[in-house]
């Protein structure tokens, strides 16, 4: 059979064409995104694109897509604790695709209130208290969340004794919302997947419509997902494999664009030695993050001021001033590119900080304690030391004359302990943008969708 996938992005919408039959990718194009007018004139010029590579069209049997256009879905979540149900809504959030704008803490204030009707979400996912717990919090956030102006539409996913006071605050206020299943019901114990289908149903049902892409849902044989959502499914594949081909194993992968840096790790992440003790709210094996203040372009000015310059300039053999100047040029001009090896070396520097720093937040954290038995560690978080295959993905990457160089932002460095990042892993790079294509044909042929990424990326 003959696919088309198409992936509208945030700059360019990308198609590709693949022939299940002998599990091939026969052709890619790309062409910018035209969510402000027609999305579908952005389609058929990345289609047109497509047919000049192949000097020949490509007549498809079934057309699948996904989308991360018009800023993606936008996300806010709120929870009691930090370290708990407002972490807990977080990864419910991410596993689902969403961009999350911002995630908020014990009672919402009138200033985080107007910052939320600043960000403008789509959607935000309301938590707070395990069931029979504390009640007060996420009935006061509700009463905060229904008098901010917006079109978001609430999930409810906390306290199961707080729904009915919530639900009536909603209402009463004309507040679209749904209620679902609590995302912490018991203390420690993670329910994030009713939190995730109500996502999905949302984005499905009328964050489509609002985004302008009504008529590629049209045309599409599935109901379109957020691209983020269809890289997790495409990495799940790879890492498993299915019932007749397995998988590479358990897996980091790094997204690098130019406003986010996503990862995702596909592993169980338990303490990888006796002496390090679980601690904190126990994390999915499939845990997606994304940091909208780590980019190359959009989110380039938090990105430096995240890294250390001296030393990222060190490392290039170059100097802090040089280096700042390009990131000054880049800020002002953000479809300036590198022309020489020389400014190459400063893209390599800043996707290289954006990856280790992007890493760092999203593996977990080993702290020193000395017990009788003498000195041991806790970790709260994902133990990855001990994952053996990162897969890189994005432009950065692939246009990049060492990809390896900026992957190595996320290995294991001795001097920073306390973050359990991969050790000693291999280094794979997605040099045809396929990752996206493979997560929409993995919910039809998944086998065929692992024999293409087995042939396609290619090994560091």
């Amino acid at each position: 059979m003959r696919y088309l996938t198409a992936d509208f992005g945030s700059t360019y919408t990308k198609v590709t064409a693949i022939d299940t039959e002998k599990s091939e990718i026969i052709g890619t194009g790309a062409a910018f995104t035209t969510i402000e007018t027609d999305v579908m004139e952005g389609l058929h010029a990345a289609i047109d694109s497509l047919h000049a590579k192949l000097n020949s069209t490509w007549e498809y049997d079934r057309f699948l897509c996904c989308s991360s256009a018009a800023g993606g879905l936008k996300m806010v979540a709120s929870g009691l604790v930090p370290e708990l149900t407002a972490k807990a809504a977080r990864m419910a959030a991410s596993s689902a695709g969403a961009k999350v704008m911002k995630t908020y803490s014990f009672e919402i204030s009138k200033r985080e209130a107007q910052e939320i009707e600043q960000i403008a979400p789509d959607l935000v996912l309301l938590c707070g208290g395990t069931d029979g717990g504390n009640k007060e919090t996420i009935i006061k956030n509700a009463k905060v969340l229904a008098g901010i102006k917006g079109k978001f539409t609430i999930i409810v996913a906390g306290n199961k004794n707080a729904e009915e006071e919530v639900s009536e605050i909603l209402k009463e206020a004309g507040r679209p919302f749904v209620v679902t299943d609590n995302v912490m019901p018991n203390f420690n114990t993670l329910n994030i997947l009713p939190a995730k289908a109500c996502i999905m149903q949302l984005f499905i049902d009328s964050i489509i419509e609002a985004k302008g892409l009504t008529a590629a849902q049209d045309i599409a044989a599935n109901e379109i997902i957020p691209t983020p959502l269809a890289v997790l499914n495409a990495c799940e594949l790879l890492s498993k494999g299915t019932h007749t081909e397995e998988g590479i194993g358990e897996l980091l992968a790094v997204d690098l664009g130019g406003a986010t840096t996503d990862v995702y790790s596909i592993a169980k992440g338990e303490p990888s030695a006796s002496n390090i003790m679980q601690r904190g709210l126990p994390e999915p094996e499939s845990k997606r993050t994304v940091e909208g203040d780590l980019g190359m372009r959009y989110s380039l000015s938090s990105l430096a001021e995240e890294l250390d310059l001296f030393d990222s300039a060190k490392e290039i053999g170059s100097n802090q001033e040089e280096l700042e100047d390009w990131i000054k040029s880049c800020i002002e001009v953000k479809s300036r590119r590198a022309e020489n090896t020389h400014e190459s070396k400063f893209e390599m520097a800043l996707a290289k900080g954006a990856i280790k720093i992007a890493t760092e937040r999203h593996v977990g954290k080993m702290t020193s304690v000395f017990t009788p038995m003498g000195q041991a560690y806790t970790i709260d978080g994902k133990d990855l030391t001990k994952v053996s295959k990162v897969l890189g993905i994005g432009g950065a990457l692939v246009h990049s004359e060492d990809p390896a160089f900026i992957l190595s932002g996320v290995k294991y460095d001795l001097a920073c302990y306390e973050f359990a990042k991969p050790k000693e892993p291999e280094f794979l790079l997605d040099s045809t943008y396929i990752m996206a294509s493979m997560g929409l044909l993995s919910a039809e042929l998944p086998d065929v969708a692992l024999q293409i990424m087995k042939k396609e990326l290619k090994y560091l």
